[in-house]
């Protein structure tokens, strides 16, 4: 098993984290609470600026053995996964401030696909990440 660098996460904890987006989308739509999703926002916002997911920190605490033991996850990638949420989050709840419900069903089921196939074996933001850097350096090629 690859030793879990400082520029990594533990793979359970990312899984976490994405439960914990999943089942907040599907409580706020189950539930008609939009604002619902103002928890996986504040903590992934909390991540960007703080370097700080209090959901992966309460995750940490349930892990049974040492976190270097599972298969680590680019702590880099996960950031621009981040980003990607909190983006959609972001725009979701700025649908439901104006009252655009179909915004809001838009841009909160992204997040919920994205999480969800993400939770399947499959990183939509890895793959987008990839092509951009791939995109990169072949205009640096140039």
């Amino acid at each position: 098993m690859s030793a879990i660098s400082p520029n990594s996460i533990p793979k359970p904890l990312v899984q976490v984290n994405q439960w914990f987006i999943v089942i907040s989308v599907v409580i706020s739509w189950l539930f008609q609470i939009e604002f619902f999703l103002l928890l996986p926002f504040i903590a992934g916002l909390s991540a960007l600026i703080f370097k700080f997911n209090p959901v992966i920190k309460i995750g940490k605490r349930f892990l049974k053995k040492d976190p270097s033991q599972y298969t680590p996850e680019d702590a880099d990638q996960q950031q621009f996964n981040n980003i990607i949420a909190v983006s959609c989050l972001g725009a979701a709840m700025i649908s439901a401030l104006i009252g655009w419900s179909t915004g809001f069903y838009i841009f909160s089921g992204m997040v919920f696909l994205a999480a969800s196939i993400a939770l399947a074996g499959f990183c939509i933001g890895c793959f987008i990440r990839f092509q951009w850097k791939r995109l990169q350096y072949k205009r640096s090629l140039q």
